[in-house]
């Protein structure tokens, strides 16, 4: 008789369960750990000039803001010499320089103000106070010294009185005031999400007459429609070499940026080979690598020549596009494709220039349309409180 010996399974495998002729429940999913709140820039502009006070000052600023959290932070920077800061207050910007809040005083260290030596970057401590994507604020300061400052107007709606009136909840009186001094950044604390840093000359500043206002820059408005900070380090004039110059202290002492859009070079164009051009371009995304996904915009038409002959600038700005289209490839940001008009690559289409070389603000909102329609491709949604998403921020 042949005895039958049982299979037991091979050493570290157990049998298989007799089904029962149903699945078993599988384990509910793990909740996502929560994401803890960080700092990221809800503005910023990289002020490069400077600005003297030679008595205390007291000037109120209206800043967009497009970051929503609990917590600010403000980065102010001197100019060319040192900068007494002696009180900051932070408000809800009201009308006419008045405050909708009421201030609440911003310290140093445990200080109301501090003192700063030249080309100097002073951050404050946190700050509660609770803020929506697009709030705009009052930012009140009373100074005396150099103030780093931009060249151009871009943020009306601010004021300037002598004397010492950053806690008045009033109209703040004075003069109107709308160049940018003094206040470089306002990082706020929230969840983290993507936050991208416009790096550019004149066109992304956002000059178009010199009377500007920030809110009318392409990058501004791009990330008011995605719901997402593209704060602006747009230096009027600027070309490859003070880019590059520059880059620590204006743009890579940024907190919590994931990404960053060039638009640079045709302040350039011309002024070297274009081998030396597109090697500096190369240089520039080379150094922002480690800091942020890189994006880069095609040169806009041109339609006259600063420097060199309109046909060399011409030829020049061409084979940088070329350039660009074929070594960033898939992050390009084809702005000249959206601006150039339909029988001439060279010149704007009818209605979105200033004067051949600046886009208006209509052309500013044809670049921010190209801009969202590149990152919203990259998987970038419309976020809660941007403009057409139909729900109220944070």
């Amino acid at each position: 008789m042949t005895r039958c010996v049982p299979t037991l399974p091979p050493e570290g495998l157990e049998e298989a369960p007799v089904s029962s002729g149903q699945e078993p429940e599988p384990p509910p999913p793990e909740p996502p750990p929560p994401e803890h709140p960080v700092f990221q820039p809800g503005f910023h502009l990289a002020l490069r000039w400077s600005h003297a006070v030679s008595s205390t000052t007291t000037f109120r600023l209206r800043v967009p803001v497009s970051r929503g959290g609990q917590r600010v932070r403000l980065a102010f920077r001197s100019g060319d010499g040192a900068l007494v800061l002696r009180r900051v207050t932070l408000a809800r910007a009201g009308g006419e320089g008045s405050l909708a809040s009421e201030p609440v005083p911003v310290t140093f260290s445990g200080s109301p103000g501090v003192s700063v030596t030249a080309r100097t970057r002073v951050v404050s401590e946190p700050v509660s106070f609770p803020i929506r994507l697009g709030d705009e604020l009052a930012v009140s300061f009373e100074v005396e010294g150099q103030l780093a400052a931009s060249s151009i107007e871009l943020l009306p709606g601010g004021f300037m009185r002598p004397g010492s009136w950053a806690s008045t909840p009033g109209p703040l009186g004075g003069l109107p005031w709308a160049v940018p001094v003094g206040l470089a950044t306002v990082e706020v604390e929230g969840p983290p999400s993507r936050a991208f840093v416009a790096l550019g000359d004149s066109i992304t500043e956002g000059y178009i007459g010199g009377h500007d206002d920030l809110r009318d820059t392409w990058a501004f408005r791009a990330g008011s429609q995605l719901g997402v900070p593209i704060v602006n380090a747009g230096v009027s004039g600027q070309g490859f070499y003070d880019a590059l110059r520059l880059l620590d202290g204006e743009v890579l002492m940024l907190t919590g940026i994931t990404d960053c859009i060039v638009l640079l070079g045709t302040n350039d164009l011309t002024s070297a080979p274009d081998s030396e051009l597109q090697a500096q371009m190369a240089e520039l995304t080379e150094r922002l690598k480690p800091f942020c996904r890189t994006w880069v915009g095609t040169l806009l038409p041109k339609e006259l020549a600063a420097g060199g002959t309109y046909e060399a600038v011409k030829v020049s700005r061409l084979a940088m596009n070329a350039w660009i289209r074929t070594h960033r490839q898939p992050d390009v940001i084809d702005f000249e494709a959206v601006m150039h008009a339909p029988d001439s690559v060279h010149r704007f289409i009818d209605g979105l220039d200033e004067d051949g070389v600046h886009p208006n603000a209509a052309g500013h909102r044809v670049m921010a349309d190209e801009v969202v329609r590149a990152l919203r491709a990259d998987g970038v949604p419309p976020q809660e409180g941007s403009a057409g998403s139909g729900t109220p921020g944070p």
